[in-house]
């Protein structure tokens, strides 16, 4: 049994991670680390700190799933890592490629896991678009449409805040950056383009338009705090093109399809509901029980971490009034709802 200790109990943690937790096969929620004990305990731990420490110390605990702004990310990740845990991590893992490439370095001295919680990267219609993609059903790719806009924040959540590592980049543009680099087999690309717009001066970032330049292509990517949610994939290729409509990014509560047109020929492939984060957390607990899993590659994660590198030192910076659209051409996050992806 792989016991897992969450540091922070935000909405994420409650709705998704624990649950998951205690469903997956070979799994338990040991600990949870809150400095609400009633909201630690609310989760079904066995056990219940106020400090975050006392979770990374406990030598029950197997694995540590860190739930925090993503600004606390660095710091906890690397602490869990030197005391011997292994590590699954909100996305993004770091702030830079340098924090993030710093965990990576941290991950392989210690021998331990370090996984980007990417959940959607287990999702069955993501690996069979990877696959898709790997098989060159549609032959070499020449354009990546991805669009993910996410609900507004409340006025007190995290993500308006750029120290804490807030920003609907960080927050929902680094799934559609992800399948960008993704179906461009990762190569990394120069940015042709980049524009954030925030509501007001010194708050993060809440739309994102950004123009990737790949060898072979070209990706548009857009990423926003809307009150006009919408998730959109579509990969052209050569000899066909690839659709995730519904949800893209967060498929799992519902069932969904894959589009596939290849050679002049269109399927579709149709999923049914599931758990990703079910899935999730069982690959990582076969992979720290030391059993073959499909586990996020860090060599991945990193080139989405250098990717938004780029990106946010490109980006040109403007100042619109919320629902307005640009033309066309305490370091805890539990103080803060909504934290987590």
């Amino acid at each position: 049994m792989i016991n897992w200790g969450f540091i922070g109990a935000g909405s994420i943690a409650r709705t998704s991670l624990a649950p998951a937790v205690h469903r997956a096969e070979g799994s338990a929620l040991y600990a949870v680390a809150c400095h609400s004990p009633d909201r630690a305990s609310a989760l079904g731990p066995k056990v219940v700190y106020r400090d975050y420490a006392g979770v990374v110390e406990d030598p029950s605990v197997h694995v540590v799933y860190i739930c925090l702004h993503n600004s606390a990310h660095r710091h906890w990740a690397l602490r869990a890592l030197a005391a011997g845990k292994h590590v699954l991590c909100e996305k993004p893992l770091g702030l830079t490629a340098e924090e993030t490439d710093e965990m990576a370095a941290t991950a392989a001295r210690h021998g331990r896991l370090l996984v980007e919680a990417a959940w959607n990267r287990w999702h069955p219609r993501t690996r069979d678009m990877e696959q898709f993609l790997a098989k060159g059903m549609i032959g070499e790719v020449r354009e990546v449409i991805a669009e993910f806009h996410g609900a507004v924040p409340a006025k007190d959540n995290y993500r308006w805040n750029p120290s804490l590592g807030g920003g609907a980049l960080f927050d929902v543009g680094c799934y559609a950056i992800s399948a960008a680099l993704g179906a461009f087999s990762w190569q990394q690309p120069h940015v042709s383009r980049a524009a954030l717009s925030a509501h007001r001066p010194g708050q993060a970032d809440a739309r994102a338009d950004i123009v990737l330049a790949f060898r072979d292509g070209v990706a548009q990517v857009s990423a926003a705090f809307t009150n006009q949610e919408r998730q959109h994939l579509e990969i052209r290729g050569t000899e066909g093109w690839i659709r995730a409509r519904d949800d893209a990014f967060t498929a799992g509560a519902q069932p969904v399809d894959l589009q596939v047109n290849s050679s002049g020929m269109t399927a579709s492939h149709v999923y049914p509901a599931v758990d990703s984060y079910q899935l999730m957390v069982a690959e990582v607990s076969s992979a720290a029980a030391g059993e073959p899993a499909h586990l996020v590659p860090l060599e991945q994660s990193l080139a989405v971490a250098v990717a938004l590198d780029h990106i946010r030192q490109t980006a040109s910076v403007d100042v619109l009034p919320l629902g307005q659209r640009r033309p066309a051409g305490d370091a805890d996050a539990d103080s803060w709802k909504g934290s987590g992806a």
